[in-house]
């Protein structure tokens, strides 16, 4: 999912990386070569502005998961420290935010895993400095292409300009954007779309995702009016949509995410058109979208509006995943969480898995172990990690809103070719 990256990022990984610790700690080992009695697993998500819904219950998931198994993970003990990566002012991640905690973690010796970041963009600051610490990262979110590949959607110098050591550490359990791009071009292409506004907030995540629906629109016959970047900080986007309508739009997707100011874009775009489809990505798969009490977009949008996302209904997953939804229920009193808190619950149970079967050998190999998971039963389903990082799932949900949150309404199986 999500992003925010320009030229400071080398500056800042030149800086910061001479001071992330060294590289045995982080692998597990207590820094000594032995195997740990205890490790702690960090998570930097942004708990502050219009992604707190959704972050709120992915550490919930993360906690549950922790809790389930009783803070171990074999034999060794598992301590859990929540980062925020957003600031109250900013009301989103920052840049100085991630490479702080990703610094925090690398000097810790006894750091086993990092989860996060929640945006793509964020990752792209804190994936050099932990590459550089050998510490292994997993996002439970993270969907931008280049982060992990050079296909299409990725710019020049991705990934290889996020690992400084050569060797992979990060993993993801979303599907990437590839296959997000080419769901939303499909969905569109079901509901009877012929031309499309796409806009998009110029973010890694944004950016690079709006290509990828680019490509997969032009391929099913879908007219791309434009691709338009829009200004985050501006007052409204009534120019924008009254160019949308003047080409003959009927339908808009915005690629990007709810913090940039993706309210108002539906808001003036719904007035502009007033018989255009809408969409939206993963970005805006939060109550702080959904939800006009949260800020949200209101009711009379909502009803227009469609969203992608790697989360199905709860009926729809394997068992494990439906008995996430009741102990998630239980514990915590919500029958409907925000779609990523079970990504937040398997990415603490895949870091477990990784700490687990790393003590096997003579020393920890925390790394190796995380890109080992193959075939790995979860609540998700059943995938792999491949070498560059990514999972073998590739199934979306569409959602619809309904009283403000967002209702499964189908799984969509994107056409890729």
């Amino acid at each position: 999912m999500p992003s925010r990256t320009t030229s400071w990022l080398a500056a800042i990984a030149v800086l910061l990386l001479s001071g992330c610790g060294d590289d045995d700690g982080p692998s597990g080992d207590s820094g000594g070569g032995g195997k740990a009695q205890s490790v702690t697993v960090y998570s930097s998500l942004p708990l502050q502005g219009a992604q707190r819904p959704q972050t709120t219950d992915m550490v919930k998931g993360i906690e549950l998961a922790l809790e389930q198994v009783g803070g171990k993970a074999g034999d060794v003990t598992v301590d859990y420290m929540s980062l925020d990566d957003s600031t109250a002012q900013a009301g989103s991640w920052t840049p100085e935010a991630v490479s702080a905690n990703a610094r925090k973690a690398a000097q810790d010796d006894s750091t086993a895993v990092y989860i996060g970041e929640f945006n793509s963009g964020g990752s792209a600051v804190s994936i050099p400095i932990l590459n550089e610490a050998g510490v292994p990262q997993i996002s439970p979110a993270n969907t931008a292409v280049g982060l992990t590949t050079d296909e299409p959607g990725a710019e020049p110098g991705e990934p290889d300009k996020y690992y400084p050591t050569g060797e992979r550490t990060y993993a993801r359990i979303v599907p990437k954007d590839t296959i997000q791009g080419a769901a939303l071009a499909t969905l569109m292409k079901q509901d009877g779309c012929a031309k499309v506004q796409l806009l998009n907030d110029k973010e890694v995540y944004g950016a690079g995702l709006s290509r990828n629906i680019e490509s997969s629109a032009e391929q099913q016959g879908l007219e791309i009016v434009s691709n338009e970047a829009i200004d985050k900080n501006a007052a409204n986007y009534r120019s924008l949509a009254g160019k949308a309508k003047s080409a003959g739009a009927d339908c808009m997707v915005f690629s990007g995410i709810t913090a940039n100011n993706a309210v108002q874009l539906y808001k003036d775009f719904a007035a502009a058109l007033p018989d255009a489809k809408l969409y939206g990505p993963d970005g805006v798969a939060e109550t702080g979208f959904s939800d006009p009490k949260e800020g949200g977009i209101p009711a009379d949008v909502a009803a227009r509006v469609k969203v992608t996302v790697a989360t199905l209904s709860p009926d729809e997953y394997p068992e494990e995943g439906q008995r996430f939804f009741a102990d998630f229920e239980q514990k915590y009193g919500e029958k409907n969480p925000n779609p990523y808190a079970i990504y937040g619950y398997e990415a603490m149970r895949l870091a477990l898995d990784a700490i687990e079967r790393s003590q096997t050998g003579k020393k920890p190999d925390i790394v190796k172990a995380l890109f080992e998971s193959k075939d790995r039963e979860s609540v998700l389903g059943t995938y792999s990690i491949d070498e560059n990082g990514d999972t073998s799932l590739t199934d979306y949900g569409v959602y619809t809103i309904e009283g403000g949150e967002l209702e499964f309404d189908q799984t969509i199986k994107a056409a890729t070719g």
